[in-house]
């Protein structure tokens, strides 16, 4: 019989949704899941989105520009500049959701067997992005210790070769919710521009950061223009997951046309995502206030919940809407597996994401969990419950 291709074999599956066949048999004996695993948020999409989709006339549904409707990248790039970037349209390339921006960034920006260094634990489908690019990731790990704070940047310069092109980075992070500070940013500038590296900044969880804490990009920095490439999303921003669209922004005008080629080889974005995100970047500040106050007492009512449980140690981060914690376990995918398929607690229980698939190394990870807080506080009190009841109850319990 014919043969599955070698990259169809190690493409790595998703740590994010792979138990979900195991909520879902739960879920038909009758017990509620409480789904911590993916950040999929709860909070209402803005309504000039839905409503721009809903009033949508057109009585064609044809294809857009390959690099997205001007009039879109044009308001794109107002919103940016009021964010300090400072560019305009023909910086922009839309993109079918932060997934393919960064598909088309490795595809431009890497030739296949170069390596790019990504801080870990990292957002589990850059390994997969990287796979169809036929790039190398090298991890550089950061820990659970320092709350997953960038490493020291003399550890990123003894993992520069001759095949190192890149380094991508998210801020705040996914999945540890770390918020990396501008003495950390200009460490990674001043290395890109020694060894004439790409900065692949991920910003998808830019309106996220907390306690008063600023948001620093390297589109702030003067002096590296050529180098970095800014990948972004409506999926967070504006609680529109399904919309799947995003961009890709750079100044370097090679990187724009090489990526443009892609565009055009995958046709277009698409036009209703297009119509709505228009319309959502006139959603009014008050939005995005009341969302961070929402998000920040969630965080705080989880971290503190979890640090609470004898044996878990969870660090408090600084934006996104994830956290990294450390179980008294002895695996984390048997765990995350068992939760599901063995136990309930008052016909409820839990759905986390194993932190084994944030890691390049298998055996890294083995004691921690990612979840997102992207549930109403009672279900997030109730999410506790159900895994402070089934840590006691694991077989694998590591401490009594």
């Amino acid at each position: 019989m014919p043969t599955i291709s070698e990259k169809g074999k190690l493409i790595p599956a998703s740590p994010i949704r792979k138990l979900t066949p195991y909520a879902d048999l739960a879920k038909a004996k009758g017990i509620k899941v409480f789904h911590l695993n993916i950040g999929q948020p709860d909070i209402e999409t803005p309504e000039v989105m839905l409503n721009a989709v809903k009033n949508i006339d057109f009585k064609v549904w044809a294809y857009t520009p390959s690099q997205g409707y001007t009039s879109y990248r044009e308001k794109l790039a107002t919103y940016y500049n009021n964010l300090g970037y400072n560019i305009n349209a023909s910086h922009i390339l839309v993109t079918d959701g932060g997934s393919e921006a960064l598909t088309i960034a490795m595809l431009t920006c890497f030739n296949p067997g170069d390596e790019v260094i990504i801080p870990e634990p990292f957002y589990a489908n850059y390994s997969s992005f990287a796979c169809l690019a036929d790039v190398e990731v090298v991890p550089i790990l950061s820990t659970i210790d320092t709350g997953f704070a960038l490493p020291d940047i003399g550890e990123f310069e003894r993992l520069i070769n001759t095949k190192t092109k890149g380094i991508v980075i998210c801020n705040p992070n996914n999945p540890t919710g770390y918020l990396y500070s501008k003495q950390e940013l200009l460490a990674l500038k001043a290395l890109c521009l020694k060894y004439d590296l790409y900065l692949i900044s991920d910003e998808a969880y830019r309106e996220f950061c907390y306690d008063g804490n600023e948001f620093i990009s390297p589109m702030h920095f003067e002096g590296i223009d050529e180098h970095v490439i800014l990948i972004d999303t409506v999926s967070k921003r504006y609680s529109a997951c399904g919309a799947r669209l995003g961009c890709l922004i750079t100044k370097n005008q090679g990187v724009l046309e090489a990526g443009l080629k892609f565009a055009q080889a995958r046709l277009s974005p698409p036009a209703v995502a297009q119509i709505a995100a228009e319309a959502a970047l006139d959603t009014p500040k008050s939005y995005f206030e009341k969302v961070v106050r929402e998000y920040t007492g969630r965080r705080n009512l989880l971290v503190d919940g979890l640090n609470k449980i004898p044996g878990v140690y969870c660090p408090t981060p600084g934006g996104a809407f994830y956290v990294l914690a450390q179980l008294p376990i002895d695996d984390a995918d048997k765990f995350c597996q068992w939760i599901l398929e063995s136990f309930s607690y008052e016909d409820k229980t839990v759905m986390m994401a194993p932190a084994t698939g944030f890691y390049s190394d298998a055996m890294a990870g083995k004691q921690q969990v990612r979840l997102a807080y992207v549930l109403r506080q009672e279900d997030l009190t109730e999410a506790l419950k159900c895994l402070e009841k089934g840590l006691a109850e694991y077989p694998g319990r590591t401490i009594c």
